[in-house]
């Protein structure tokens, strides 16, 4: 348990190297390995390579060793757009959406984000806590080494810093690394119905101080959608984040063409999430500004929406990280393989493409690819191994793990193999050494 491992005997080591994110063509490029090892040390990646040249004259006695014949090898993948600390369930919606209900219906009748705040805000930090430690169990085992969480839930001062308060709780517990960001713009609650710009005004004068002081999150995220906030209250909200010193996000043109994409571009956002209904001008804008583009294509899946262009987004030169959208109400999943799945049958990526948006894309949505997205010496030994020899078994066992093993800083903290044998899988929550 010292982080000191070799995984060697790789069928393909696919190291999706880089130290930024990949744009355009480059997507494409897997930087795959055969017979493939790697030497983690001490937490972090030493070297890696074929076989035979990264054991040449290696002492392996102090390492544990992993043979990996047979399978395919990985860098853990990102999770770069999650909502997954919340209170309480919203399975009635499901129903209602199937009905024909939309998205902003639902809110109209108290549902939406509305009725996830109302839990939220009722819930404890150990029920937070509890909950959000499930949910980052199974989001390791379906390979998730490290994870974006917003608030967002809360839409009051107490409620947005307790979500963030049980984010970092979970991040110094559980193997996964929690990036935090702040989203007390998710809506505008009913305490402020009608006056958006005065919550505007409550977000920036009182709420993103203490967010920015007790350095509760990294970035700070607003939902620029029609019916939510305009593009003016939102460039607002995101000049007085980067003025307190946290990085941009932005929800964007996820219901209908609104302009999110063309800020983003304008404010320089590290990402935009969702897209489905971004302009060509603003994905253009995006590519010329480095602007990462998230989809999110379960939410499309969930809400029977049109799916996000990502072919075009590629070929415009976009860099585009794919995440799962975690929530509890328009997309109740953390499945990566169904991501992947959906990403290369309806978002137009390749399975290249899908692997790259997963790892070192989603790594430089969170402003993390120098330390963690692929298996370069100096990263972090996040890494995973499937049961099978090739990568492409991931968006092709549809909706199903391919992972066997997952690697947290040279640390096997989940292994299928032991599950299936009846043991307890060995995920581990001792306090992280960082």
């Amino acid at each position: 348990m010292n982080g000191d491992l070799i995984i060697k005997n790789a069928s393909e080591l696919v190291t999706c190297s880089g130290y930024k994110a990949k744009r355009g063509s480059e997507m494409g490029e897997l930087h795959v390995i055969r017979d493939g090892a790697v030497v983690v040390r001490r937490g972090v990646i030493e070297s890696r390579g074929p076989t035979r040249e990264v054991l040449s004259g290696l002492d392996e006695g102090d390492f544990t060793i992993i043979d990996a014949a047979g399978k395919s090898v990985l860098p853990g993948f990102v999770d770069s757009h999650t909502h997954f600390v919340f209170g309480g369930y919203r399975e009635e919606e499901f129903s209602w959406r199937l009905q024909g209900l939309s998205y902003m219906e639902i809110m109209r009748r108290g549902g939406g984000i509305a009725s996830t705040v109302a839990a939220t805000r009722a819930a404890s930090m150990d029920d937070l806590v509890r909950s959000g430690l499930k949910r980052l169990d199974s989001m390791l085992s379906f390979g998730v080494t490290t994870v974006e969480g917003k608030s967002g839930y809360g839409l009051d001062s107490d409620t947005e810093i307790r979500q963030l308060e049980a984010m970092a709780e979970l991040d110094s517990v559980h193997p996964m690394d929690v990036v935090r960001t702040f989203l007390g713009a998710h809506a505008v609650p009913v305490e402020y119905e009608g006056r958006g710009d005065a919550y505007i005004d409550h977000m920036v004068k009182e709420v993103l101080p203490e967010v920015a002081e007790r350095n509760l999150a990294a970035f700070c995220d607003v939902f620029c959608e029609r019916g939510v906030f305009t593009v003016e209250q939102s460039a607002r909200l995101l000049t007085g984040a980067r003025e307190a010193g946290l990085g941009l996000k932005i929800h964007a043109d996820e219901i209908v063409p609104f302009g999110g994409a063309e800020l983003a571009a304008e404010l320089g956002t590290i990402s935009a999430d969702h897209l489905l209904h971004a302009t060509r001008e603003g994905i253009r804008a995006m590519a010329r500004a480095g602007v990462i583009a998230t989809l999110l294509p379960g939410t499309a899946f969930s809400l029977k929406q049109p799916y996000a262009d990502g072919r075009s987004m590629i070929d415009s030169g976009c860099a585009v990280a794919l995440a799962s959208d975690l929530n509890p109400g328009s997309c109740y999943t953390e499945s990566i393989p169904l991501i992947a799945a959906l990403s290369v049958l309806h978002t137009g990526l390749t399975v290249e493409e899908t692997v790259t948006a997963l790892t070192i894309n989603g790594a430089a949505a969170l402003g993390r690819a120098g330390t963690v997205g692929s298996i370069d010496p100096g990263k972090k030994g996040d890494l995973l191994i499937l049961e099978y020899p090739s990568y492409r078994f991931i968006p092709y066992h549809i909706g199903v793990s391919a992972v066997e093993r997952v690697i947290k800083d040279g640390v096997v903290v989940y292994d299928k193999t032991l599950s299936l044998a009846g043991i307890p899988r060995g995920i581990t929550r001792d306090p992280k050494r960082k």
